[in-house]
């Protein structure tokens, strides 16, 4: 029986609401949460009759914002579309979204690796209302909460071509970064502000022939370790499933599934609509959207530093790749550190040392004198004799051989216990640079 080569396909839809101050199509609060169920809706956002919907510009100028930050093209004339399904948390019976014109597209975005990952589309629609599972007077029930019902949402939709889930949780973890960057959303998952909903099926080569699974859209995760564990199911699925039915992706067999991250399964919840399955048609009550250069310009202008314009910020003025991709993660944090820097260098104090004391020691609200003080401290101790502390290290493993024996059965963690009797030998006199590289020398004899 021949081998079979294994090629994952990988796409992400994003979805992300917008922190303006208003819902997308009326004058609604957009902030839903801990707020009384059905309390801020009106004639638009239920979808009641004859209520007509009025764009919200700040959400078109947020979402224009998001495709510029990942290089995407702003069309020049964009419209909105209404999305046909039926769904209880959908009170007009549609949505209305963007089809066939996007406010932006063809953007990317650049992994660690260098690989360039391809934007497809970024489009802005209305957020859904949200059901909520009860028991009312022994019965259980589905009540519906309509106050997130027209919050603007933004879609990302990448190209599926990730090649694993670590490349797609990487992914996932740059676009956050770029979206908190640029003050449209907290991104916060927990809070439902990002959606993440990985789209995955596998080529399969046997034998010289390819064969291609059916495609699967996992919905609605809210964590990125989540969504590489269901991408890593889905694939290894896929595969098993494909070996005992033969069946092959086609037009019609496309399916949602949903993602359990206690059994750490995916499980089926329906078959995936195609789009003419929506019944997309222009929205008649919203004229098409023109934009002139003049205003994406100014949009431009608008725009902060984005990620990597830091990370490159960053590595000029000395700071190592590693720590750099860390302070990604925290705007504020950053800029604090950069300041840091600046002074430091003044001050002649070791870039690194200054950032490294601030991530190991995980310091968020800190005082930027405190650290470089600590730091000039800890710089001019003077350590003990390389001598002395090869001392140190043999009389640890002595005393220690049930460590010497779990590093020998491959345990990392027994290397660092070792080191840590070393340090208490050593009454804060071991220069704990390059100790670990020591340790293992002597381990090894």
């Amino acid at each position: 029986m021949s081998e079979l080569e294994i090629t994952p396909i990988i796409g992400v839809e994003v979805h992300v609401e917008l922190e303006t101050k208003s819902k997308m199509f009326c004058g609604c609060p957009a902030w839903h949460f801990d707020t009384k169920p059905n309390s801020q809706t009106c004639p638009v956002c239920l979808g009641l009759p004859g209520a007509l919907p009025v764009p919200n510009k700040a959400a078109i100028e947020q979402t224009i914002m998001i495709g510029l930050a990942l290089g995407g093209e702003v069309a020049d004339e964009s419209k909105f579309d209404r999305k046909n399904y039926f769904y209880p948390d959908l009170p007009k019976g549609y949505q209305i979204s963007q089809y066939d014109q996007p406010l932006c597209s063809e953007g990317e975005l650049k992994l660690a690796s260098g690989k360039v990952v391809g934007i497809e589309r970024v489009h802005l629609e209305e957020d859904t209302g949200k059901l909520q599972h009860a028991e009312v007077e022994g019965r259980k029930v589905s009540l519906v909460d309509f106050n997130r019902s027209g919050v603007p949402l933004v879609e990302i939709v990448r190209k599926p071509d990730l090649a694993s889930a670590e490349e797609a949780k990487e992914y996932l973890k740059k676009l956050k970064q770029v979206i908190v960057w640029l003050g449209v959303s907290k991104a916060d998952m927990e809070k439902g502000q990002m959606r993440l909903e990985p789209t995955v099926n596998v080529k399969i080569k046997k034998n010289d022939t390819v064969y291609y699974t059916p495609l699967v859209e996992v919905k609605n995760i809210n964590s990125f370790n989540f969504a590489a564990q269901a991408i890593e199911y889905e694939v290894e699925r896929q595969v098993e499933e494909w070996e005992e039915t033969g069946v092959v992706k086609n037009k019609g067999n496309k399916t949602t599934r949903g993602y359990d991250s206690v059994k750490k399964v995916t499980f089926v919840q329906r078959r995936k609509e195609e789009a003419n399955d929506y019944r997309y048609f222009p929205e008649p009550d919203i004229p098409p959207l023109l934009f002139g250069d003049d205003q994406i310009a100014g949009l431009r202008e608008k725009m902060p530093e984005l990620p990597e314009e830091m990370k490159k910020k960053m590595l000029e003025v000395g700071v190592r790749n590693d720590y750099a991709e860390i302070l990604l993660d925290d705007k504020q944090r950053l800029l604090k550190v950069l300041e840091m820097v600046e002074r430091g260098v003044e001050e002649k104090v070791e870039v690194n040392k200054l950032v490294g004391m601030v991530i190991n020691k995980n310091l968020v609200d800190f005082e930027i004198e405190k650290v470089i003080e600590e730091v000039k401290k800890e710089s001019s101790k003077v350590f003990a004799s390389e001598g002395q502390t090869k001392e140190w290290i043999i009389k640890a493993i002595r005393e220690n051989p049930q460590a010497v024996v779990d590093y020998a059965k491959g345990k990392g963690t027994a290397v660092k216990f070792l080191m840590g009797q070393v340090m208490r030998l050593g009454k804060g006199q071991v220069d704990p640079k390059n100790l670990e590289e020591k340790m293992l020398e002597q381990l090894r004899g």
